[in-house]
């Protein structure tokens, strides 16, 4: 397939979005139950939520860009019953209108608490709408990697490993920034963050390699007879379709020789995954910011590598006919 960079960038930078808000909450739920220190209204949550925020705006803009009539993007919320991409659509706005609300509560100070839970864990505004914050995240990794994962057609993207990665690796890249962005506002946060960050990061690592090893096993359902209807043994094509140029052979095929892409393979691995986790570990022993900071940006590079290789590497069975010249 063609990887287009508007797609890249609204995935990889929700994705972090979505990661950074995931570890706001659950530092907040660590700290209601004193696990981790309490932090002052108004500030590390607060701004946590506001960077997390502008990266699910930046992703909305990237989104933009893919559009050919951008005036029409409203209509592709009518087919929600049955599309994943209108049910993203959907998802994706009341994520960031839930992100906004949790950063208003807490930049404000109007907190009040709603409820008891047992006999001593105050239930407070923020909470609930962090947690119907993190339904919709979850939803949110579902939706965006069901409009790959479902399409039977692309054996590359169609397996559960799509789905996972998609959350591990959008989890990983927020939790590594939320350690970042602790060294300087909440540095007792900083372990907590960066440890995890390490954890998800590693099991991204994993399912990752799981998904590679799988693809690179796969065996193509389709032929170059039943590309063309034509039952024959021996089918040699001789010229491509629409005189070698036109919207299939643009869209369906990166157009990219594989020496390319098994290098992006291993320049995703080292930068979003190797690279990351030894500057994670040399951050956690010195606690200096700029390693994080580092860590942060060589795995969003990685990312950025990782997505235009997910994407070149689904093979479309057009391309039997489209791309494949004797």
């Amino acid at each position: 397939m063609h990887p287009a960079f508007s797609v890249i960038f609204l995935t990889t930078l929700i994705g972090v979005g979505q990661g950074l808000f995931l570890a706001l909450y659950t530092g907040q739920v660590y700290s209601l139950i004193h696990v981790l220190p309490t932090q002052a209204e108004g500030g590390f949550y607060a701004g946590g939520s506001a960077l997390a925020l502008l990266f699910l705006i930046a992703g909305l803009a990237a989104s933009f860009f893919h559009l050919g009539h951008p005036e029409r993007a409203w209509r592709s919320a009518a087919k929600w019953r049955t599309s994943w991409l209108s049910r993203e659509v959907i998802v994706l706005p009341s994520f960031m209108g839930t992100v906004f609300l949790y950063a208003a509560v807490h930049y404000t100070g109007w907190n009040p608490q709603i409820a008891i839970l047992g006999e001593s864990l105050p239930l407070d505004l923020s909470l609930v709408l962090g947690a119907v914050g993190t339904v919709l995240c979850l939803a949110l990794f579902v939706c965006t990697a069901m409009i790959y994962a479902c399409l039977k057609f692309l054996q590359e993207w169609h397996s559960p490993l799509t789905v996972v990665n998609y959350l591990l690796l959008g989890s990983a890249s927020g939790f590594t920034l939320a350690a970042a962005f602790s060294v300087y506002s909440a540095p007792d946060m900083v372990r907590f963050y960066g440890t995890w960050a390490m954890i998800i990061t590693f099991a991204g690592l994993l399912t990752r390699a799981a998904s590679l090893v799988r693809n690179a096993r796969l065996k193509p359902k389709s032929t170059l007879q039943t590309a063309i209807g034509v039952r024959h043994v021996q089918v040699a094509q001789k010229a491509q379709g629409f005189m070698g140029g036109s919207f299939n052979t643009r869209e369906f095929f990166h157009g990219k020789p594989v020496r390319l892409l098994r290098s992006v393979k291993w320049l995703f691995l080292l930068g979003a995954f190797v690279m990351p986790l030894l500057l994670l570990g040399g951050a956690l022993s010195s606690l200096a910011g700029a390693f994080f900071s580092a860590a942060f940006l060589t795995q969003y590079a990685g990312l950025l590598a990782e997505r235009w290789f997910f994407f070149a590497q689904a093979n479309h069975p057009q391309n039997l006919y489209y791309q494949a010249i004797s």
